[in-house]
């Protein structure tokens, strides 16, 4: 059941009882691609830490361009430790990345997600990548540490993230 905050639905992400406990007005869930020397940038908004894990995911799959699922291919737990929220959002893609060049499979859905210090963890929904119907722009070779942040906003959170192309 996805969560709704202000009668918005939130990344379509389900966290039982969470709409309750926020508190501040949420910020549209999004994200922008901008060019970033050789390198491309990934700036993610969304409500909570939690809520950053879907536009971070499209944000990572439209960096290499126009992926279209195929079949359906199953659920994975993706966990992930590390001191830093930022590190762990990293983590989290760099996690993506490599089921996405050695399965070809994509996350399609994030059923849950928790996100606090020192864990990361998401239920997700996963699908093969129908390559002859994608058109695949970018090869991204890594989620970088190069201006990696989360910050706090008025309302939510920001990350940036550098993807090497």
């Amino acid at each position: 059941m996805p969560l709704y905050v202000s009668g918005i639905c939130i990344l379509g992400i389900a966290l039982p009882g969470r709409a309750s406990r926020v508190t501040y007005a949420p910020v549209e869930p999004a994200y922008e691609l901008f060019d970033h020397t050789a390198d491309m940038g990934l700036r993610i908004r969304a409500v909570s830490l939690e809520a950053l894990l879907v536009p971070a995911t499209s944000a990572l799959y439209a960096a290499i361009g126009t992926l279209v699922p195929g079949e359906t291919a199953g659920a994975r737990r993706i966990e992930v430790k590390d001191d830093e929220a930022a590190y762990l959002l990293r983590d989290f893609l760099t996690e993506l990345l490599v089921m996405f060049e050695r399965e070809s499979r994509m996350v399609t859905t994030i059923d849950s997600a928790e996100f606090r210090d020192g864990f990361l963890a998401a239920e997700c929904r996963l699908s093969t990548v129908d390559v002859p119907r994608s058109v695949l722009q970018r090869e991204v070779k890594a989620i970088t540490y190069h201006e990696l942040a989360i910050k706090s906003t008025s309302g939510g959170f920001e990350a940036t993230v550098i993807v090497d192309i």
